[in-house]
């Protein structure tokens, strides 16, 4: 029996960066949540060998070497840390768009872990599965959980949080950035501190930390990549926005709207304003 898993795009609503670890990791403090409408595909049809059969979708050609996929890399280390794991063959659809900040390969990981547990009978909260999460890359373990929490340290520590639905429109000028380039542009040498603190009352409290906070990444991304500007630009003018602001290290942007009908119509009207644009009218949760 093939078992089917979406792998939800993961939004940064706000991102602070409280400086840079001794092991060249840079302690994040993020809350992230989860678009209902913008999704990769992984399945797993179980079986005795590991492979990636197959790679489709719009962005196939942007995710690169199948050796290198995350959600081998995520099967390898949750096989290392589980002993007679049952594994199998993999195929996954990449719809979200590659390098964007929207944790794509985190997510497809996130999700092939989530078939693992399925076809073992493991709990999904089972600390190994986090373990290898964590192995995997620093998007995964809230790619595993993948709904909304605080994200902490690099991203090993997750946290729930109470976050009502958001309306929201996505937007990515169809150009990737390096998550690398843009730390590199932020600057910090090891042992640096940026922010002495998390945000006060923002992702670590509730109710307004969203519009509260900000991404600390905006700044050198916009940097390197203008379009970045124009994007929030856009989505800032929509009739009904009541925020812009990047995702992740960009290149994606996202606005919040009052309601599904306000994000629809405004991604409809930012066709215009954003041609090329990849776009999307989504519920963030």
């Amino acid at each position: 029996m093939t078992l089917r898993q979406r792998a939800p795009a993961k939004v940064n609503l706000t991102l602070r960066v409280l400086g840079r670890r001794a092991d060249g990791y840079h302690e994040l403090d993020s809350l992230v949540a989860f678009a209902g409408c913008a999704a990769d595909a992984v399945s797993l049809a179980p079986g005795p060998r590991l492979e990636l059969a197959r790679v489709d979708g719009p962005f196939a050609d942007a995710a690169g070497p199948q050796r290198d996929n995350l959600v081998l890399k995520a099967a390898r280390a949750a096989a290392e840390r589980i002993e007679g794991l049952t594994l199998g063959a993999f195929t996954l659809t990449k719809r979200i768009p590659v390098a964007a900040g929207l944790g794509g390969g985190s997510a497809d990981a996130g999700a092939a872990l989530r078939l693992i547990a399925e076809a073992n009978g493991l709990a999904p909260d089972d600390p190994r599965l986090a373990e290898a999460a964590a192995a995997t890359g620093s998007d995964v373990p809230a790619c595993l959980v993948s709904r909304a929490c605080l994200m902490t340290g690099r991203g090993e520590g997750i946290a729930p949080f109470d976050l009502p639905p958001l309306a929201a429109v996505l937007a990515n000028p169809m150009k990737g950035l390096s998550t690398a380039a843009v730390f590199r542009a932020l600057g910090l040498a090891p042992d640096a501190t940026f922010h002495a603190e998390a945000f006060p009352g923002g992702a670590n409290g509730a109710g307004g930390g969203v519009f509260d906070g900000r991404n600390d990444l905006e700044p050198p991304a916009r940097a390197l990549m203008p379009e970045i500007a124009e994007g929030i630009a856009a989505l800032a003018a929509a009739e009904g926005c009541r925020l812009a602001r990047m995702s992740g290290s960009g290149a994606t942007v996202f606005g919040l709207f009052d309601g599904q009908r306000q994000a629809r119509a405004a991604a409809r009207a930012l066709k215009r304003a954003l041609p090329g644009w990849w776009l999307r009218a989504t519920m963030l949760r």
